[in-house]
């Protein structure tokens, strides 16, 4: 793909109002159209599919709506693309500090609302637990559908690749509609293995020979199987004596994630106020920070003398606590609710964060992450977030 492409995402698109305004009749008279709140009080649910465009999507439609034919509870709506909306266009060069990856994954992404048959009210506890089923039912049926018809595409068209058939062949978001009409102002993304394909600390590990015993604590504490402060003092004890030398060493190697730039440069476009809250030490994230345009950083201070890492910690730690009032301080300074925030990672020091925003997005997160977040991104790069906000497909500009 080249460098300087520029790529276009609709902006305050009204497709999903008119989609919730042709269901009225579905919906308590009482209820109104345009009030954010009284709608979250309904089970009515958006409905995101997203396969990378190298899959096949044959009949989509078809296979969502046999699944719908087999609830007799739900009504599906398809939401149209709204040909009427503007558009910003997304400058999507590569940085050459960064690597050459794709600024993003073409995808092809199918928007709908689930709708229930008859108009009732649902305790918003009880609304999280329906979009889970829901998401995992219709995964489940998806995955197996679209794997069967890839697999017979393949062998077909290309029998060597007839065997590379994966579980991951599609993204669901089942959300509800209020994600996808309120106007959100705050993003908030982890860095490692969120904004950039790396985990830092490993990479400092490995130059100080200790990378098996640092990537083991990273994981388990990615799990959530210890807590973070914990494995955080034990992994920066045992970078003790690296040198200053090797830092910039370390940045120069690190790549973005797929789709970080675009996602980052679409969410400034739109108006979003950009900070990235970091795990990690503030030396890298400011260095990614500046790569991305993003306009704030928050992580830990690398304590270093004469020249080299001491392995000690500055209090306090940016853990998972830390990350959810950070998301919170930055919103209240900003002067907007929660309801208008959003939140990227990856592990489960993100989910905290994640969890008092109106939107929580795990990207190739960890299972636990995934079970706990409203959606995740598996299938694209990060741009997956934008789809996740309602936002169609990327398209080349016309321009």
């Amino acid at each position: 793909m080249p460098e300087n492409t520029p790529y276009s995402l609709p902006k305050d698109s009204k497709a999903w109002q008119q989609a919730v305004d042709s269901i009225a009749s579905l919906l308590p008279e009482d209820i109104s159209l345009h009030d954010f709140d009284a709608l979250q009080s309904l089970p009515v649910f958006a409905l995101i599919v997203v396969l990378p465009a190298k899959v096949p999507a044959l009949d989509i439609h078809h296979y969502v709506q046999s699944w719908v034919d087999e609830q007799p509870s739900w009504h599906l709506v398809t939401v149209a693309e709204d040909a009427e909306a503007s558009f910003v266009d997304v400058d999507v060069a590569t940085n050459g500090s960064t690597g050459t990856q794709q600024p993003f994954t073409p995808a092809q992404v199918f928007r709908y609302l689930l709708v229930p048959v008859t108009d009732t009210l649902m305790h918003p506890g009880k609304k999280t637990a329906a979009a889970h089923i829901i998401d995992d039912q219709l995964t489940t049926r998806l995955r197996h559908d679209l794997a069967k018809n890839y697999a017979n595409a393949q062998a077909t068209d290309h029998p060597e690749n007839a065997a590379l058939v994966h579980d991951n062949l599609v993204d669901c978001h089942i959300l509800s509609i209020g994600h996808m009409l309120r106007t959100h102002k705050l993003a908030c993304f982890d860095m490692d293995s969120t904004l950039i394909e790396q985990e830092v600390i490993v990479e400092l590990a490995k130059t100080a020979g200790v990378g098996a015993e640092v990537e083991a604590i990273t994981e388990a504490a990615m799990r959530g199987e210890i807590d973070f402060d914990e494995s955080f003092v034990k992994r920066v004890a045992l970078l003790e004596g690296i040198s200053t030398s090797v830092l910039d060493e370390i940045c120069a190697r690190l790549t973005l994630s797929t789709g970080a730039h675009t996602t980052i440069t679409a969410l400034k476009a739109l108006g979003y106020h950009t900070v990235l809250v970091s795990g990690g030490f503030s030396y890298f994230a400011n260095y990614i920070a500046k790569q991305l345009g993003i306009d704030e950083v928050h992580a830990n201070h690398l304590d270093i003398e004469d020249g080299q890492v001491t392995g000690h910690i500055q209090l306090p730690i940016v853990n998972g606590a830390k990350k959810a009032a950070i998301a919170q301080h930055t919103a209240e300074h900003l002067n907007i609710e929660m309801s208008q925030v959003v939140c990227v990672g990856d592990g489960a020091n993100d989910l905290p964060m994640m969890a008092i925003a109106d939107l929580g997005v795990a990207y190739n997160a960890k299972p636990i992450v995934q079970a706990r977040a409203d959606a995740a991104v598996n299938v694209t790069g990060l741009e997956g977030v934008l789809y996740a906000l309602g936002y169609p497909a990327l398209v080349a500009s016309k321009s």
